[in-house]
């Protein structure tokens, strides 16, 4: 048993790291245009304590440029995107991922009508998409809501948003039903807590004093009722479309064998579950319902909304994998980062430029758990290593780093299908350099393509094949058999 011979191989980006042309044809501002170039985290900035507030909000909305907001500039996919498809359809994609930003079609969020000019790019896109036989999946909401909503509402925390958000899911969904039969509703949902204003535009000045983690919660039910909402809406719309969820795996693994040890990794990997659990099986775990009631939380539910939930669960659960994370009841412990995480270093494993540890194994680990609890079919539609390229004198870039990632990953993909996950399939984070999420570095690169930018935008934006380009060509090929 291996990958099926429909396999979907392919890449993922998103249009708030892509695209570019934030103020163009029409495109309101996101959440996304006020993220700032870092060129570092620290280790607290990883557990979402990254400043956001009212006045860096404002300051960021005052400022015409892209100078220190890198994801307003992209790599221009949105005048490029081409020739970057054309670029992956020589790699052999079966798929690519992108994501439609929200503000391009309501520049507000709250418009009754789209901005035509916006849903024409995506037209474009997909037909050119369909040209070289590439199956999109399509994200709606990743990371990239309206800016207005969250400066007039603080986000999903008020509950009209769902409206708004059905609104232009729907128009996504009569406009593009002819191209577009894999949807996923929000990008790792669970990121909410990790760092609320990227996910949901929540400014945290804007809530009552204390009241800030309950304010998580309120906006995340919104975003849960709203992904329902919008999954029936799909179904009905588009005869035989597929919505999926999608979950941040960050699998942990207990430091020691200590019991202590065990227990509090237990509870970290049933807190990541609970985001999935709540969209597949439709309903909030009661071990979660237990957590929230002692710690005062309350949400404010409107009658049926659970109904909802229950009656309309996702089809497929698709994920992100990049590293594993080890945790401990011991001070003191060396941390280490992961993707807007961190845990106690593991000394077993390998780590990126960025700190990121590498764990193949990992990804086959959390394949089995994630088919044995849910049982529906599973695809992962991020994974892969942010690293330094060096170009040489004679234009080329030998990443042999990134092809050992990836060939040690696809093993372990491998041999989770042969132990019976139902697995259909793959797709890169990103198979072209883009913005990274999380501190808008262009130097931060994980394409199989390199984009000629620098982290403050100068370059030729030239498109350059990288070493690990043929080989993930050569994988498609064999359909993941010549891994060599």
């Amino acid at each position: 048993m291996t990958f099926s011979k429909n396999f979907l191989w392919g890449g993922a980006i998103a249009a708030n790291q892509a695209e570019g042309a934030w103020n163009v044809d029409g495109r309101g501002m996101s959440v996304a245009d006020v993220a700032s170039y870092r060129s570092d985290l620290s280790l607290d900035d990883y557990e979402g304590h990254v400043a956001i507030s009212s006045e860096v909000v404002q300051k960021a909305m005052d400022d015409p440029t892209d100078k220190y907001y890198p994801k307003r500039r992209g790599i221009d996919f949105y005048h490029h995107y081409k020739e970057d498809l054309a670029l992956f359809a020589e790699m052999g994609f079966k798929a690519l991922r992108v994501s439609i930003a929200w503000s391009r079609i309501f520049p507000t969020g709250e418009e009754q009508e789209p901005n035509e000019k916006g849903l024409q790019f995506y037209d474009d896109l997909f037909k050119e998409m369909k040209k070289h036989n590439i199956e999109p999946i399509v994200t709606l909401s990743h990371y990239e809501m309206p800016l207005a909503l969250s400066v007039k509402y603080n986000g999903w925390v008020e509950r009209k948003v769902i409206d708004d958000f059905v609104r232009f899911s729907n128009v996504c969904f009569h406009r593009y039903k002819d191209y577009v039969k894999y949807w996923l509703t929000f990008n790792e949902i669970d990121s909410i807590n990790r760092h609320p204003f990227t996910t949901a535009g929540i400014i945290p000045d804007k809530c009552p004093k204390g009241k800030e983690e309950e304010q998580v919660y309120q906006a995340l039910h919104h975003q849960f009722v709203a992904s329902a909402l919008v999954t029936k809406d799909c179904h009905e719309i588009i005869p035989g479309s597929q919505v999926g969820c999608m979950l941040t795996k960050l699998t942990t693994y207990p430091n020691t064998c200590k019991p202590e040890d065990v227990e509090i990794t237990l509870k970290k990997n049933l807190q990541n579950y609970f985001y999935a659990d709540v969209q597949v099986f439709g309903e909030y775990p009661r071990l979660t319902q237990k957590k929230l009631e002692r710690k005062g939380i309350h949400i404010k539910m409107e009658e049926g909304d659970l109904e909802i939930l229950k009656e309309n669960t996702v089809d497929y659960l698709s994920f992100s994998y990049y590293m594993s994370l080890t945790e401990s009841m011991e001070d003191g412990l060396e941390k280490t980062a992961g993707n807007t995480v961190k845990g106690v270093k593991n000394p077993y494993l390998p780590a990126t430029d960025w700190g990121w540890q590498i764990d193949p194994i990992g990804l086959k680990i959390s394949l089995l758990e994630l088919y044995d609890r849910y049982r529906i079919p599973l695809i992962i539609v991020e994974n892969g290593m942010g690293a330094k390229d060096e170009v040489e004198s004679d234009g080329s870039i030998h990443d042999d780093y990134r092809v050992n990632y990836f060939r040690e990953h696809f093993r372990q993909m491998k041999e989770a299908v042969e132990e019976g996950v139902e697995l259909f399939g793959y797709t890169s984070w990103g198979p072209i350099d883009i913005i990274s999420a999380g501190t808008s570095q262009m130097s931060k690169r994980y394409g199989f393509i390199y984009v000629d930018q620098d982290d403050d935008g100068n370059g030729t934006l030239a498109r350059t094949r990288k070493d690990s380009f043929y080989w993930y060509k050569k994988v498609i090929e064999s359909n993941g058999e010549d891994l060599d």
